[in-house]
């Protein structure tokens, strides 16, 4: 199962409708992939907190439109990132939007852990509540946005769910890189999974991105690491490894605190 993390330079120069279309032509020329992932709220910059209002879409608004279409263009599974919803009822979301290889819509999950301490994120968008997980032909992605990797009691809801593999976009800042590495490997770690975590490069929001996109396996082993810039990171997954992993060394089993939900 190939896999594409298109880590987006979002900058404050580059308009929201140029920067949709320039990552639709991304996603379409990744035909060789099975599963695209893009970063968290590339369309406006995961910082540039003025825009949200601003730019804020209904669910099936501009973004999903070009994204539904990009993802049956290229024929991907395609985790399109997140963007500024605006719920009818009033209330702004960190949203993110899964497309399968037909550009039909397969999970909708908006960001449960806001980032802000009170202010920014935190202040401006509502929480999601409810844990998301869409099964593919290779592996059950459980999703994840940014800030939400720090919180670990997140992923085990996910693992009991059937999870093989994190997706985690994000727009991680630089001064905090050594974190968004640290921790997706030990999310990896402690429930034999994958991860994949797609962050952005730029500055938006005078916060300069760390980039740095990675790919672990479930033995925590990187498979692929993106530079600080623009970049398109490419990494073979073996659909298989999370069940090997845990039969191999079946820590999970050894679970005392809270009860595991029934597999299914």
């Amino acid at each position: 199962m190939r896999a594409s993390l298109l880590q987006i330079d979002v900058n404050d120069d580059e308009s929201v409708n140029s920067r949709r279309e320039r990552v639709a032509s991304l996603v379409r020329a990744q035909q060789d992939s099975d599963l695209v992932v893009l970063p968290e709220l590339w369309p406006t910059g995961a910082w540039a907190y003025e825009g949200f209002a601003e730019e804020a879409e209904p669910l099936e608004g501009p973004t999903y439109e070009v994204m539904a279409k990009a993802a049956r263009d290229a024929g991907v599974w395609l985790h399109a990132g997140s963007f500024v919803e605006r719920d009818p009822e009033g209330p702004l979301f960190n949203t993110s939007l899964v497309f399968s290889p037909e550009g039909e819509l397969a999970a909708v999950y908006r960001k449960i852990h806001r980032f802000g301490f009170d202010e920014g994120e935190a202040a401006l968008m509502a929480a999601g509540g409810e844990l998301v997980s869409v099964r593919t032909p290779g592996l059950c992605l459980g999703l994840a946005t940014c800030y939400d990797l720090r919180f670990p009691e997140l992923f085990r809801g996910l693992l009991d769910a059937g999870a093989t593999a994190f997706v985690i976009p994000a727009g991680w800042p630089a001064k905090r890189r050594g974190h968004w590495t640290l921790l997706a490997r030990a999310r990896a770690v402690e429930n034999q999974a994958y991860v994949l975590a797609c962050g952005t490069a730029g500055t938006h929001g005078g916060v300069e991105q760390a980039g740095h996109s990675i790919v672990v396996d479930p033995w925590g082993e990187v498979l692929a690491e993106a530079g600080p810039g623009e970049e398109v990171l490419v990494v073979e997954l073996e659909p298989g490894r999370p069940e090997a992993t845990r039969e191999q060394f079946p820590a999970l089993k050894d679970r005392l605190l809270g009860l595991a939900a029934p597999r299914r």
